[in-house]
């Protein structure tokens, strides 16, 4: 156990979070690492390119089946897939019922208990990272992921996530050990893309890992349920992803404590690239009639 490391990759819904996090494990696994990966999402799609799988059945929906969480055996919510790597679910409630996070907390408890960790290199927590709170949180807050990646793009709200996110670890780092690894951009090809992850890693007091270029062999292995590593491990991309992956085994030990940033600085940041223009607060809450007449009176004066 002294040797293993937990890492987590959060991000914003959408922002090809669990696609990266897969390829990259895919990554580390062909260099000789163990690697489970705990999916810490509702969706329960963390696992399904490792294990060629639609959905892997989730510790909760087991345990409700079972009666509870103690009824269940390790093998029974353990499946092994790519070069070896174990693939757990945690799961979640129905849409709109109880709290998303309760499956985190309860598979990373059930896991521990009954001795996954063991000899493993890495374990790794896929986490939903448009809301960093209570059991979303728990890789986090209980001093479980020691490093933390953040996927990102040059959209808008993909790094208002990644502040919030940053903010997320800046709260727990003090009482823990837990560390932001960087920033990895998933490129949207928007513009000035690398400029913008840049700035915003440097902003945060990080660094940007890697920047992903985006290449429609990813949307073709997905479809075969497939990483990238396995379905055309001679391309230009599953490169991309074998150097993401060693950059993230070489940077143990070099997380920081991130630095947040506010809204009214992401968005100097956004005019700093001329992405976007300045609003003129003169005229925020005016509607169109009003602004006629604003133009009409000037033009008279």
């Amino acid at each position: 156990m002294s040797d293993l490391r937990q890492i987590a990759f959060y991000g914003k819904g959408g922002i090809g979070k669990s696609t990266t996090s897969q390829n990259t494990l895919a990554a580390l696994a062909d260099l000789g690492e163990k690697i489970l990966i705990v999916g810490c999402d509702p969706k329960a799609d963390s696992t399904r390119l490792i294990l060629h799988a639609k959905a892997q059945d989730t510790i909760l929906s087991l345990a409700a089946a079972a009666g509870s969480v103690e009824d269940l055996e390790l093998d029974q919510v353990m499946k092994t897939g790519y070069k070896g790597i174990r693939c757990v679910e945690s799961g979640g409630p129905e849409p709109g019922v109880g709290c998303a996070g309760r499956g985190v907390i309860t598979s990373i408890n059930f896991l521990e208990e009954e001795g996954a960790y063991d000899d493993m290199n890495y374990v790794s927590y896929d986490v939903l990272g448009d809301v960093v709170c209570g059991g979303f949180a728990m890789p986090i807050r209980e001093n479980k992921a020691q490093e933390i990646y953040i996927v990102m793009s040059g959209e808008m709200m993909a790094m208002y996530a990644a502040n919030n996110i940053a903010k997320g670890v800046l709260k727990y780092a003090n009482s823990g050990g837990v560390r932001l690894g960087g920033l990895i951009c998933n490129e949207r090809q928007t513009d000035k893309e690398y400029e913008l992850a840049d700035s915003l890693a440097k902003k945060l007091g990080t660094k940007l890992i890697h920047f992903i270029p985006r290449d429609n062999v990813v949307q073709h292995a997905e479809l075969r349920r497939m990483t990238v590593l396995e379905y055309a491990p001679d391309s230009k991309q599953a490169d991309e992803y074998r150097t993401l992956a060693k950059k993230i085994h070489e940077n143990k030990g070099n997380g920081t404590i991130p630095t947040p940033i506010t809204m009214d600085e992401l968005e100097d940041l956004l005019m700093e690239h001329g992405i976007m223009k300045r609003v003129d607060e003169s005229i925020v809450g005016k509607t169109a009639a009003e602004l006629a007449a604003d133009a009409a009176a000037a033009a008279a004066a």
